[in-house]
């Protein structure tokens, strides 16, 4: 009976373990949002007080942007709640418009509050069209505020592109 306990009580923690356990994948994609958030922070270290004080972020280590009149944008991320890590998120973006080149770039989405994070959990997210990404250079974030209940910032990693958009981003958000 004492046996028949113990493997039921280890089979229990098995599952619970791998059923929590995060793929091989998000692993790589977590791993690369610490190191953007390191890179971001050295780009502008007045970006500490919106990682200090949101309700929770999504950080995309590798978004890929790139176009000639139709364009698009796809990326991976993290999403946070109180600097802990909850889930991946999913960012896609097809557009059509004056836009050329490609480029690599890391993007954060800071949430005022946890009514605003809830919203992207929730799957009701979604940037208007017209809305622009912070282009982070030294100082800028020390003066940016949240508009909407989020703060969008950008930090280019590669390539060329004229285009600073986020409007017509949808994402996807799955907890851990």
């Amino acid at each position: 009976m004492r046996l028949l306990k113990s493997v039921v009580l280890v089979g229990l923690l098995l599952f619970a373990f791998t059923s929590n356990a995060q793929s091989k994948k998000d692993r790589k994609i977590m791993n690369d949002a610490k190191k953007a958030k390191k890179a971001l922070l050295k780009a502008d270290s007045g970006l500490q007080r919106f990682f200090d004080n949101s309700a929770g972020y999504v950080l995309f280590p590798n978004v890929g942007k790139g176009g000639f009149i139709v364009g698009g944008a796809s990326g991976n991320g993290v999403i946070y709640e109180n600097g802990t890590p909850i889930g991946m998120a999913g960012l896609k973006k097809l557009n059509i418009g004056l836009q050329a080149g490609g480029q690599a770039i890391i993007e954060v989405i800071f949430f005022e509050t946890p009514v605003d994070l809830e919203r992207f959990k929730g799957g009701k997210f979604q940037f208007a069209a017209e809305t622009s990404a912070v282009a982070l250079k030294s100082g800028i974030a020390f003066n940016a505020k949240y508009k909407d209940g989020v703060a969008v910032f950008a930090l280019p990693k590669a390539g060329l592109m004229a285009d600073a958009s986020v409007g017509g981003q949808k994402f996807s958000y799955k907890p851990f």
